[in-house]
């Protein structure tokens, strides 16, 4: 029996294909050994919107709103299911609301595992300067003669 990885794999080629009746019911196959699985529930509300059932993706994309309510690419998909209904209001708070997950994520603190991870000090900017000069704009004037210049001298 293939393992719940390669039974998505084989959905998402099938789904890949436009062959989306096969994808769609691969993909609920997944789900009713595992209503969690996350990725095969995104994928399935894509499937019924690649079809044309907005409705359905609607419904769909809201059971995958429910595993992980605070996932971007939840949101960004209702956005487009519900654009493409023709509900414009609330496509554009899924659009919020992705908006914000993308933001959040962003903002994430570095996690204990990374922090001393060499390849992520790569990137890393070197630290400020000590002390920086009061105006670096300005330049230094030039040093003075040591003599003042000849002045020339008109013959009478």
């Amino acid at each position: 029996m293939p393992t719940a990885q390669e039974q998505y794999d084989d959905a998402m080629f099938d789904f890949s294909t436009g062959e989306y009746d096969l994808a769609i019911a691969k993909l609920q196959a997944i789900l009713a050994e595992d209503a969690a699985d996350f990725d095969a529930q995104l994928s399935l509300g894509m499937a019924y919107y690649r079809k044309g059932d907005f409705a359905r993706a609607i419904e769909e994309g809201h059971k995958a709103e429910k595993l992980r309510p605070k996932e971007q690419l939840v949101h960004t998909n209702l956005s487009l299911f519900y654009m493409k209904a023709g509900n414009k209001q609330t496509a554009e708070h899924h659009g919020l609301q992705a908006r914000i997950a993308g933001w959040r994520d962003n903002m994430a603190p570095p996690t204990a595992a990374n922090v001393g991870d060499p390849e992520l000090q790569i990137g890393k900017p070197p630290p400020p300067p000590l002390k920086v000069p009061d105006m670096p704009w300005k330049k230094k004037s030039p040093v003075a003669p040591s003599a003042p210049p000849a002045e020339d001298k008109k013959h009478e």
